[in-house]
Order: C-alpha cells, then structure tokens, then sequence
C-alpha cells in the first residue's frame, strides 16, 4: 500500500479521487484497508484546514428539540421555569452552569456546544 501524507491542496483533491475509486471496497481487503487509510488522511486534513464551528447554545438546543419532538415545556426540568425557558430560547438570558449540566446530561446535548461564549457575551 503506497500511501502519502496529505501535505497540498492538490495531495487532498488526489486523495479525495482516490477515495472514490476504492468506495465500494470490502472491509478486512487490501483496498479496504487502503480506503481506511486515506479517509483517516482526510479527516485529519479537513479538521486542518476547514473546521467546523460549533453552533451557538440556542441553537443547538432548537436543534435537539426537533431532533427529539420536544416542545419548549419539555425543558422545565432542565433551564427552570416556563419562563425561563422562554427567556433562554429568546436569548434575553444565559445558561447557567446548572442548566449546562442538565441539558448535556438529561438531552445529550455536547457540552461544548452549550459552553460556546457568544461574541455579545464576550463584549
């Protein structure tokens, strides 16, 4: 398997190519392995080169509460009162490291992603 470190813009485009003529291979084969390599290769080039920004609380909140059909009342016994959800998903108040907590432990939602300072709060 004659593998190179991606090291170019042009090295990431002739691994992505790659990519695509070994994508139907088997797992446990020689091109098996050879697409586990170059994805890895990828990956780390793309986390490099191109991050992804987590998104702010609010809005990773919305997202876990589409993702799981929950309504605003459903997060009462993580933020507070109805209110205080309310004042939260409004953006008129912040997570407090207790609703941090709850909401990462009850909903799953990353910590990370709760944590995230907005550029308003960092000002």
């Amino acid at each position: 398997m004659d593998v190179t470190p991606i090291k170019t813009k042009r090295d990431y485009r002739r691994a992505l190519k790659e990519i695509e003529t070994v994508m139907a291979a088997k797992r446990g084969t020689p091109e098996g392995d050879r697409l586990d390599v170059l994805v890895t290769l990828v990956e780390a080039w793309e986390s490099k080169h191109y991050p992804i920004d987590l998104p702010d609380p609010v809005e990773a909140i919305k997202y876990h509460m589409e993702l799981k059909g929950l309504e605003p009342r459903d997060l009462v016994r993580y933020i507070g009162s109805r209110n205080r959800v309310y004042e939260v998903l409004s953006r008129k108040r912040p997570l407090t490291l207790r609703m941090i907590w709850r909401l990462h432990r009850g909903l799953g939602i990353p910590a990370e992603s709760l944590i995230k300072i907005s550029e308003d709060q960092a000002a």
